[in-house]
């Protein structure tokens, strides 16, 4: 058998792809060749092709969301915007300067954004609300059908249609709102407007009267408080030596931090003994290779050990191809193997010991010198708690001082300040009646364009769904990528006819397209020495009704055609079909080879065209595999290939049973064959992936049934209309010559 020259290398899939030279490029057939022979890749062409195979879908959708969107557009209502504009101060105009009760200065976004809230506020809208009567409340609720309304339904809708936005860069805010009466629109945004600044006015008044009341008896409350403390402080620093404590501080506080440097050191080498220890616990637990930790393999003797092991297990693996398992050199390899493993567990055992034993030693370290610690903290408590009391009394009375003054200018300035109103906003320009032709609602420009931008994009998007759940063989970047095989040939469609004028169909030329693919695959099997030596050759697909046994008749033929002695061989025993397509009989054949009861010659049909036999399945067996394993199969394979320049052997589906698989071990090579959008992708490269895992050459895949009217989508450099009309100008010319 001729040396395996394609390389397997991963794909897309779970399977294995092959990567060949001449003949067998992975971008030999199909479209979005990758490069450098590594594989095909999708490219944006291939996704056109998806649109285009799928354009109808696209059409459908775009056109349902774009009328829609037109629908809606039309029988909207108009709605009418309002808008009045207020400029937030960035500071209070300044009367007096003392600082208001009130702070409303802009300093930050978050202060902006607050004011906004403050007009956004249910507060505001109850007082707008509170402000719509009359005529106003009934315009207000004619285009809702409604001659009176309650306050919840007055505050809803007030909420629902008012917009306030703050203008970028600027501390300019602009009120908005939205009603079908553009009246109605202007005096609400109005209002808005007003009710803000008026709640400003009414804020700073009362918060500044109900100030002044209560900083006047806290005041009071403060003065007594600090004369109290005043009188305690000085009686307690003479009743404490205080001076003496600060020397015996110091010498506490050096070595304090002395011990807590040693505290640290040895708690870092507590944290790592820890982790080893840990890491030992969990290898335990989980019952792992102690050997896969760093500091447990990286011991000298077991560094050694294990090496020693690696060395005796290829010793044993060596040994073991030319002894059996009773031989004394085995049994002697295998003793020595068993030590090793003994010593190494002791090794192992001790070495987890010593991290034991470390990690223990550490800790006491760690609890004597933590003890030391907080022996000298105690130490510094106590020294801490004389002076503690003394400066914590001192610092009581400095900020109640402190408290004092600050409430007694507080009150002063509140005081002179409460009578003075300012205001921090000002209404810029109030909101007028939007033009009559100019309705903010419905936006016709914009909703056609959503209409016509989503309908384009919901479309494509249907469309890559239905591709993406649509996960049949149909593309060479399936078969390649996915399916995991290199695609040698393209067989198109056949036009109905019977099963065995198809099994015939090189040389009764009933189809020229087809006839020329197969030539096509004959001369690609016979660029690659791989392919062009073997004598042997396996045609299988995934499941029933992919073309293998179609495929394998007319392979033969071409074969045949070009001289060569070709027998084709229907190992398919439990539905044979070969003697079918060439209408013979399946008296005997296969299975009477094996079991002895006929010679190959005695079963053999021969000449059924020049320079092809056949050899039937010889009926249906009840045991395949068991006839496929035997010594007579092998035998009769290796008569064959004596006899025969080619044998093609037809076998039942990989999917469905391992025939296949049985068979494979006595031939030169594979063929697999997918029928065109027929099996599914996964099914495809489990199976594919089981003829690769067999270390048989597989030379390929041929794609069957390719339907020439979709075939643009896929494969427009082999199956265009300007082809077509080649091969009808190629059969007129041959007929036209043989008439003559």
């Amino acid at each position: 058998m001729s040396t395996e020259t394609g390389s397997k290398q991963p794909n897309d899939g779970n399977g294995y792809g092959y990567t060949y030279g001449a003949g067998y490029s992975a971008g030999g057939y199909g479209y979005g060749e990758g490069g450098g022979g590594g594989g095909v890749q999708r490219t944006f062409q291939d996704y056109l092709l998806i649109l285009r195979e799928r354009i109808w879908y696209i059409v459908v959708v775009f056109l349902v969301v774009f009328s829609s969107s037109l629908v809606y557009t039309l029988s909207e209502p108009k709605i009418y915007q309002a808008t009045a504009m207020v400029q937030i101060f960035r500071r209070d105009p300044t009367v007096m300067q003392v600082q208001q009760v009130v702070d409303t200065n802009i300093q930050s976004a978050e202060d902006i954004n607050t004011q906004i809230k403050v007009i956004e506020s249910a507060t505001m809208i109850q007082r707008v609300a509170e402000r719509i009567t009359g005529p106003d409340l009934a315009a207000f609720l004619a285009p809702y059908d409604r001659a009176t309304a309650d306050s919840a339904f007055l505050m809803e809708t007030l909420s629902r249609n008012r917009k306030v936005a703050l203008q970028r860069l600027t501390l300019v805010v602009t009120i908005s709102y939205q009603h079908p009466d553009r009246f109605v629109a202007a005096k609400v945004a109005n209002l808005f407007a007003d009710s803000y600044l008026e709640h400003n006015t009414a804020l700073r008044t009362t918060e500044s009267a109900s100030a002044v009341e209560g900083l006047k008896s806290t005041v009071e409350e403060q003065q007594k408080k600090v004369e109290r403390m005043a009188r305690e402080l000085q009686d307690y620093k003479e009743k404490k030596n205080m001076p003496a404590l600060d020397q015996k501080r110091d010498i506490v506080s050096d070595s304090l931090k002395a011990i807590n440097a040693e505290v640290t050191r040895a708690g870092i080498a507590l944290n790592a003994a820890e982790n080893r220890r840990n890491q030992v616990k969990e290898v335990r637990e989980k019952k792992g290779d102690m050997t896969e930790l760093s500091f447990i393999a990286g011991q000298p003797l077991i560094a050694q050990l294990t090496q020693q092991l690696a060395a005796q297990k290829i010793a044993i693996a060596t040994l073991n191809k030319r002894y059996r398992e009773g031989h004394p050199k085995m049994k002697e390899a295998k003793n020595s193997f068993d030590q090793t493993q003994v010593e190494l567990a002791k090794a192992v055992e001790m070495a987890c010991s010593q991290v034991e034993s470390d990690y223990q030693a550490i800790l006491r370290t760690y609890e004597q010198a933590g003890q030391e610690l907080q022996r000298r903290k105690e130490e510094s408590l106590q020294l801490d708690r004389d002076g503690l009391e003394y400066n914590d009394r001192e610092r009581q009375l400095r900020t109640q001082e402190q408290i004092l003054t600050t409430i007694s200018t507080r009150r002063t300035e509140t005081s002179m300040s409460s009578t003075i109103a300012t205001q921090n906003a000002r209404i810029v320009d109030k909101a007028g009646p939007p033009p009559e032709n100019k309705p903010i609602s419905p936006n016709v420009p914009l909703n056609l364009g959503l209409g016509i931008v989503g309908g384009l994009g919901l479309g494509l998007a249907f469309a890559f769904f239905v591709a993406f759940i649509d996960d049949r063989v149909k593309s060479s970047f399936d078969i390649e990528q996915v399916v995991g095989v290199p695609l040698i040939g393209i067989i198109p469609q056949i036009k109905r006819m019977e099963a065995s004028d198809k099994a015939q169909i090189v040389i009764n030329n009933s189809d020229r397209q087809v006839a020329e693919a197969f030539l096509t695959l004959h001369s690609s099997l016979r660029l690659k020495d791989e392919s062009k030596n073997a004598k042997c050759i396996l045609i299988t697909s995934t499941i029933p009704g992919e073309g293998k046994s179609f495929s394998t008749t007319n392979l033969a033929l071409t074969f045949a055609s070009h001289g060569e002695k070709v027998v084709v061989v229907d190992c398919d025993m439990r539905k044979p079909n070969i003697h079918k397509l060439f209408k013979v009989e399946n008296l005997k054949g296969v299975i009477d080879v094996c079991a002895g009861k006929a010679t190959l010659d005695e079963v053999t049909i021969r000449d059924l065209h020049p320079h092809l036999d056949i050899i039937p399945a010889g009926g249906r067996a009840k045991n395949p595999t068991q006839i496929l394993n035997s010594k007579g199969f092998e035998i009769m394979i290796s008569d064959l290939r004596k006899k025969y320049d080619r044998i093609f052997i037809d076998t039942p589906p990989l999917a469905a049973v391992s025939d296949a698989l049985i068979i494979l071990p006595l031939v030169d090579g594979s063929i697999f064959t997918i029928y065109f959008n027929k099996v599914r992708r996964k099914a495809a490269q489990f199976s594919a992936k089981r003829l690769l895992e067999s270390n048989v050459p597989n030379f390929g895949a041929v794609l069957n049934g390719l339907n020439l009217a979709i075939s643009g989508y896929y494969y427009a450099q082999y199956y265009d209309k300007s082809y077509k009309d080649y091969y009808v100008v190629m059969a007129k010319s041959e007929g036209e010559g043989e008439e003559r």
